[in-house]
């Protein structure tokens, strides 16, 4: 079995196929990912990752090249955040947070409706917070905000306190079992 980046060389002409014709139709390119993906059991992510990866390596495999020939198909061009514009997103998330808002609420002010930058604000920050807690917490003290938990320290926090809710669980019925334990000691002493 032939392979192209993964799939079968069937599986990448059928999405480059489904795609051609979504978008002479009109279909957004993110619909197409969707709506593929749950044809196929696949994530919209993972499809999108593939498509990307196609265009990207055409000029590298022939075949690629060969199975988007004449398709006229084109990713938009990525831009990544610059660092200034890294550290004034963190700057207003964590302004936004110290309202009292959510992430996803300070993401959505922030974005003014545009759901586009909504997605690449929330998507760099949470990088942020998994990658690079440490300009994360920098960001919070210069700014005089409260800290942001890492993703470690969350989760940390949850095991905690599943296992105290184990440990609370397990002496409530610890202690049930002396209380009647006890209470048939005295019942076996008074006769």
């Amino acid at each position: 079995m032939n392979k192209i980046n993964g799939y079968t060389e069937e599986e990448a002409t059928g999405l480059i196929e489904y795609i051609y014709t979504g978008k002479n139709m009109g279909k957004t390119l993110s619909y197409l990912f969707e709506t593929y993906g749950r044809e196929h059991s696949r994530a919209k992510g993972s499809v999108r990752n593939y498509y990307y990866a196609l265009l990207k390596n055409k000029g590298d495999d022939e075949r690629i090249g060969k199975l988007l020939d004449g398709k006229n198909l084109t990713a938009g061009q990525i831009r990544p955040f610059t660092e200034e514009e890294t550290d004034e997103l963190l700057k207003a998330i964590l302004a936004e947070k110290s309202k009292g808002y959510s992430v996803r609420r300070a993401i959505i002010n922030l974005a003014n409706g545009d759901e586009r930058l909504m997605l690449r604000m929330q998507n760099k920050y949470r990088n942020l917070l998994k990658k690079q807690p440490e300009r994360v917490a920098h960001a919070a003290r210069e700014a005089g905000y409260p800290e942001e938990k890492t993703f470690l320290q969350r989760k940390l926090e949850r095991e905690i306190d599943a296992l105290y809710a184990r440990l609370a669980g397990n002496l409530r019925r610890e202690n049930e079992m002396l209380r009647a334990e006890l209470e048939k000691l005295r019942k076996g002493k008074e006769e």
